[in-house]
């Protein structure tokens, strides 16, 4: 049996291959104890010839071709899984790469706490695969610890929706029957909540494991050009997020999750450049129900410029919503990468305002 699974999804990779096998084949675990596993998800590009030259070279690399029909991430991590034979499960997106330690870390970690998964620090890079200064989580302030969904001051925060920086218990993946949703964005999120509501061990470790390609407009980069499926679609995937955590009660810890989601999903409406106007107005209106919630889980806006946003959705005042995101998005272009990205996560005061009402929903399923 291996030690460990990867899952790597692939469409159209052809440029990042070699980085991510690279970056696999130097890790410090013993490389015959990884199972890699791509799945093609209807490639037009060289990603299938250059994934069958790692195969007829390592006994343990396999490569699983879904049909022509292009799909969503998920559909090809649930294929993966069922490919599966380590002990462990992890996922990598095909554009972005490990460190060497990696592997060793997560696979070593989540032995010795026999826990159910493990998440850990990850760091940005650029579309060239320079690694970014820093981090995403602090290192002086996030230690090593083990989470607790009544812990609303650091738990919800480390536990970021990405599945890319985290190691499963395979067996605890089955036994539950948990798996990504499919034909839609946010798959990792819905899966990592549902791990997370079924756990009953769970530990972050502060060493940054996964680096995360910031592909750039011209690489046609989802973070600018979520077209108005994208945002349909993850209308309903949020919906299926929210109900889950009300089928658990767990409103209380679903609020600072909640917080995340909201600001990370205005900036991708602000930013995205393939929504003419008329989709942005139906893409408002679908996704009303969804910023109403700020109001019903008393969870505030980041920023004073969201806050003007929102309150017009929620009005139903659409045009003066899409003139105040198109000035926000003119500002963002003027802005260094890092203040970019860390605009679309809460500071430290939203999060003290949220903690205010914590005792309206601790051990609550009241909304």
């Amino acid at each position: 049996m291996y030690k460990i699974s990867i899952i790597i999804p692939v469409y159209n990779s052809d440029k990042y291959l070699d980085d991510l096998f690279s970056s696999l084949l130097k890790q410090t675990m013993k490389f015959e104890d990884i199972q890699v596993i791509f799945v093609d998800d209807a490639s037009t590009d060289s990603s299938v010839p250059i994934i069958r030259k790692y195969k007829e070279k390592y006994c343990n690399v396999e490569l699983v071709e879904l049909d022509k029909n292009h799909k969503y991430a998920g559909t090809a991590r649930n294929e993966g899984i069922k490919y599966a034979s380590g002990q462990y499960l992890m996922f990598s997106d095909s554009d972005d790469f490990l460190f060497s330690y990696s592997l060793e870390i997560l696979y070593n970690k989540i032995e010795k706490e026999n826990a159910d998964f493990i998440t850990a620090n990850y760091i940005n890079a650029d579309y060239d695969g320079k690694v970014w200064d820093f981090p995403i989580f602090n290192m002086d302030k996030y230690k090593d610890f083990k989470l607790d969904i009544k812990d609303y001051d650091k738990s919800f925060f480390v536990l970021n929706s990405s599945v890319c920086n985290k190691i499963f218990r395979r067996d605890f993946i089955m036994k539950h029957n948990i798996r990504f949703l499919e034909a839609t964005p946010a798959e990792d999120s819905f899966f990592t909540n549902s791990c997370f509501l079924n756990s009953k061990s769970v530990y972050y470790i502060q060493e940054p494991v996964h680096a995360y390609r910031q592909r750039n407009k011209e690489e046609k980069s989802t973070s600018f050009n979520c077209d108005i499926k994208y945002f349909k679609c993850i209308s309903r995937t949020y919906k299926k997020i929210y109900d889950i955590f009300k089928e658990h009660s767990k409103i209380g810890f679903y609020r600072y999750t909640y917080a995340k989601n909201m600001s990370y999903m205005l900036y991708k409406f602000i930013d995205s450049t393939m929504l003419t106007y008329d989709e942005r107005i139906e893409v408002l209106k679908d996704m009303k129900w969804f910023y109403e919630l700020s109001i019903t889980l008393k969870v505030g806006a980041c920023q004073e410029a969201q806050s003007m946003i929102i309150h017009k959705i929620l009005d139903s005042n659409y045009d003066e919503a899409i003139n105040y995101c198109k000035l926000v998005a003119d500002i963002r272009t003027y802005l260094p990468k890092e203040i970019r990205e860390s605009m679309s996560r809460p500071n430290s005061d939203m999060y003290h305002n949220i903690s205010k009402f914590d005792s309206e929903y601790e051990g609550e399923n009241n909304v």
